[in-house]
Order: structure tokens, then C-alpha cells, then sequence
């Protein structure tokens, strides 16, 4: 049996096991007979008798996780006394905490930080709004904010269900970025309630990065964000995807030695992510990019009542006009780009593509098109997973691009911000380091987010 696993199916199994020669070797026998992987292996006390352990292993679902604890059960002489899931252990209690900048050590402290002497300092940013960046937390603040209906790939499960992935941003953002961000979810899907409650909490807010909200609502309370506050509105599952995969194109290039004006690149996904990276290639000099979504090529004839962004996308790519499936807009292109669900680009597709051509394929958790099965035929491979070389994740975007914001005072985010983002990000590889698997540097790689701060501040302050 193939062995496959990962962290997010993780458990610890504290085990009691007879003391003697080999009773260790048939739990981990039981083990590998599912397909799973053995992590550590603690011993937690013992005696004459017995030993209990506590045993990590790694799989591959949440069935597949049962299908470990039953063969560990069926162990003569062993007996499974707890199962704990790692993953959600490291979500009890929340993984954010507010602490306090300044000590409370006395009632000087207390007079200063809090009445009477805070008085002073509302008078002040009562008269001078603008003074809240310098005297509270607002200067390095961000609003996570979604309406739960496109949370990864699990689709519309609402503010609840919502809510740990806004908490797992806030601290990328802290962690990378030193944002102080808030998850905020809300119980409402009307664009016009979402957009009244965020102008309302906004004074408080350096900046919103709108989540998983879905398409096409998502661009209807971006725009009219961007029209009613006065901070940077800025929806990552658009732009910070968008600039992750043009940086992640920029060195492919470099590596195939081609110009990205010569590009024919076909894009399957014409949805939030599909748009804003469709928008940002051609915004980098692309040419000729054909956007797929579920009925087929985009085309200006068959959008007629669509709406009004995705006529403006199907205006400005697909430029010979062609019509059809995904099939026959990957046919002679030098790039695929997916954005859309698993298993969509087949083998005999790639085979059609222009020689040695580039996939980045980003469904999660299952690519469009499986690295191993695209090996044979492509030059490059990338995909939004951590498991395979090349991950094309937002986490080297948003929170340097949030902290340059922050720095500068920006009010609005703009093209230039994220082709300068992108530039800076495919620039913390060196030339002479970049191969076909390594186009895109890791997400721990925290230079990154300083470099992108650094050039999105450049741009914004002028």
C-alpha cells in the first residue's frame, strides 16, 4: 500500500502495550497496513507489566484516520486509552489573543493609559481623524472580513463555519507581516449590508482584506468599497492570488526563456481568482490569454446578459475570438492556468499544448491536473499545495502588501502596487537559483514580506 499522509490529518494515539521484545513492531505493522505514516514515538511512563506511548501518524483523511485507529485496536495485548486530533487541538482556545503594549504597573500608568489622561487624546483625534494612525491601534490594523460563502474549497458554510480560516489569516498576518489583524465575520450575504456594516466599522481600520466571499457578489462590494472608504479595500482571493502567480510566471519565464508578451495562456476559472489574475497578466504585458468557465471559452457573443465583469472579461481576452471547450483553448498554448476544480486538464489536453509548456494548476486540495501525471509533457509545474515543489500561495502577498500599505498611509490599493509586489516577490530568488523547481520562494521565507512592503511603499508614497 502506498503511504500518504499530512498534518492536517494528524493524530496522537496514547497507547498501552505489553513491555516486551516486538509489541512496538506489530502496532507500527498495523499502521503501515493502512497507508498511513509513523511520526514520533514517546514513551510516556512504564513498569514490569506495560509501556504506554504516545504514537503521531499521519494520514490522509478523516476516514482514513479510523481506518488507523481500528487496526491499532485489533493489536493483541494493546489498548488505545486516547485519540487526539493535533489539528484541532491547535484550534482550541482560538489561535488569537489581544495583548496590551503598555504595562499597568500603577495608577500613573492607569491615568495615562485610560481616564482621566486619555481625554487629551480623543480631543485630539476628534479634531484630527487623520491623527488615529500615529495614536491608535488603527495604523496597523486590518479587517479580515467574509460572509463564509466561498471558504476553500468547502464552499458556502456560512460566518460559523467561516471563522477559523479569518482567525488562521490574522496570524499570517501578524507573523509575517506584524498586521494586527480581526477576523470579522458577518451573518448576512446582502451586498448591501455587507457594505454598510464595513463602512461603519471602518474608522478603526487601516485597511480591509475582504475573504471568501463569492463571485459575483465579491466584486460588487469591492467596488463600492473602494468608492465609500478611505483606506485600501483589498479582496486577496483576487489580488493576492493574482500577484503570487504573475511573480510565479515572471521567473518561469526566466527559466524558459521566453517573453511573457509571446505567451498564449489559457485560464480555466472565470470566477473572482480567474478575473483579478486574467486582469493582472494582461496588465503585465500578456497578449493572448483565453479565460475558461463553465460554459466553455469566454466569448463576447455569449455574455450578453452576464454580468458586467464578466463582460468586461470576456471584452478583453480570448483575442482570437475562438469558441469551444477547455479543450480547444489549451490547444497550442504555452500556459495553463488553473483556477477552477480538480481533475480538469487531462493528459491527451496537455498533449496538445504548445512544446514543454508551463501548468500552474491551483485547485485545492486536488489540482487540476495532478503534478505526477503532468510530469511527462510540461517544462513547469506549480500548484497551490505544500506537498510538491513550486506552491503558489497568497501568504508571500498579503502581508507585506498590507504592511507597505500601513507604512505609507496608502487610501487605495492600485496596478501598480501589485506589479511592483510581484516584481518583489520573484526577485527574492536569485537568477543563477532558479530552476524549473524553483520558481517561487517558500512561504517561510520571511525577507519576502519585507521586500514586497518595501516595494508596495515605494509606489504608494510616489
Amino acid at each position: 500500500m502506498i503511504t500518504t499522509g499530512s498534518p492536517s490529518y494528524s493524530l496522537t494515539l496514547r497507547i498501552r502495550l505489553p513491555n516486551r521484545p516486538g509489541s512496538f513492531a506489530l502496532v507500527a505493522e498495523a499502521i503501515g497496513s493502512t497507508g498511513a505514516m509513523l511520526g514520533s514515538i514517546d514513551l510516556v511512563s512504564a513498569d514490569r507489566n506495560n509501556k504506554v506511548r504516545d504514537v503521531v501518524v499521519l494520514a490522509s483523511s478523516e476516514e482514513h484516520e479510523q481506518r488507523v485507529v481500528t487496526a491499532v485496536k485489533a493489536v493483541p495485548g494493546v489498548k488505545v486509552l486516547h485519540v487526539h486530533d493535533r489539528t484541532t487541538q491547535v484550534h482550541i482556545g482560538g489561535k488569537l489573543e489581544i495583548q496590551s503594549k503598555r504595562p499597568l504597573r500603577n495608577y500613573d500608568d492607569l491615568s495615562m493609559v485610560y481616564t482621566p489622561g486619555v481625554a487629551r487624546i480623543c480631543k485630539m483625534t476628534e479634531k484630527d481623524p487623520a491623527a488615529m494612525r500615529q495614536l491608535t491601534i488603527k495604523g496597523n490594523s486590518v479587517a479580515v472580513v467574509s460572509d463564509g460563502t466561498a471558504v476553500l474549497g468547502l464552499g458556502d458554510i456560512g460566518p460559523c463555519g467561516a471563522m477559523p480560516v479569518m482567525e488562521g489569516k490574522a496570524v499570517l498576518f501578524k507573523e509575517f507581516g506584524n498586521v494586527d489583524a480581526y477576523p470579522i465575520c458577518l451573518a448576512t450575504k446582502d451586498v448591501d449590508e455587507i457594505v454598510r456594516t464595513v463602512v461603519n466599522i471602518s474608522p478603526g481600520f487601516g485597511g480591509i482584506n475582504l475573504e471568501d466571499i463569492s463571485a459575483p457578489r465579491c466584486f460588487d462590494v469591492e467596488d463600492r468599497l473602494i468608492r465609500e472608504c478611505d483606506i485600501p479595500i483589498f479582496h486577496d482571493d483576487q489580488h493576492g492570488t493574482a500577484v503570487v502567480v504573475l511573480a510565479a510566471l515572471l521567473n518561469a519565464l526566466k527559466v524558459v526563456g521566453k517573453t511573457i508578451s509571446e505567451l498564449r495562456i489559457a485560464v480555466a476559472g472565470a470566477g473572482a481568482s480567474g478575473t483579478a489574475v486574467t486582469s493582472l497578466l494582461i496588465d503585465a504585458g500578456v497578449k493572448d490569454i483565453v479565460c475558461v468557465g463553465r460554459t466553455g471559452i469566454l466569448h463576447p457573443d455569449e455574455v450578453k446578459d452576464a454580468h458586467p465583469k464578466r463582460k468586461w472579461l470576456a471584452e478583453v481576452t480570448n483575442p482570437r475570438r475562438i469558441k469551444g471547450s477547455l479543450a480547444d483553448a489549451v490547444r497550442g498554448a504555452n500556459m495553463f492556468i488553473g483556477l477552477a476544480q480538480a481533475g480538469l486538464l487531462s493528459v491527451d489536453m496537455l498533449k496538445t499544448m504548445a512544446p514543454e509548456p508551463i501548468i500552474f494548476a491551483m485547485s485545492n486540495p486536488v489540482p487540476e491536473i495532478m503534478p505526477e501525471e503532468a510530469a511527462p509533457y510540461a517544462r513547469i509545474i506549480a500548484t497551490g499545495r505544500s506537498d510538491y515543489p513550486n506552491q503558489i500561495n497568497n501568504v508571500l502577498c498579503f502581508p507585506g502588501f498590507f504592511r507597505g500599505m500601513l507604512d505609507c498611509g496608502a487610501r487605495k490599493v492600485t496596478t501598480e502596487m501589485k506589479l511592483a509586489a510581484a516584481h518583489a516577490i520573484a526577485s527574492s530568488i536569485p537568477e543563477d537559483h532558479l530552476s524549473e523547481e524553483l520558481i517561487i520562494p517558500s512561504v517561510f521565507n520571511k525577507h519576502v514580506a519585507r521586500d514586497v512592503a518595501k516595494a508596495v511603499a515605494s509606489v504608494a508614497c510616489g
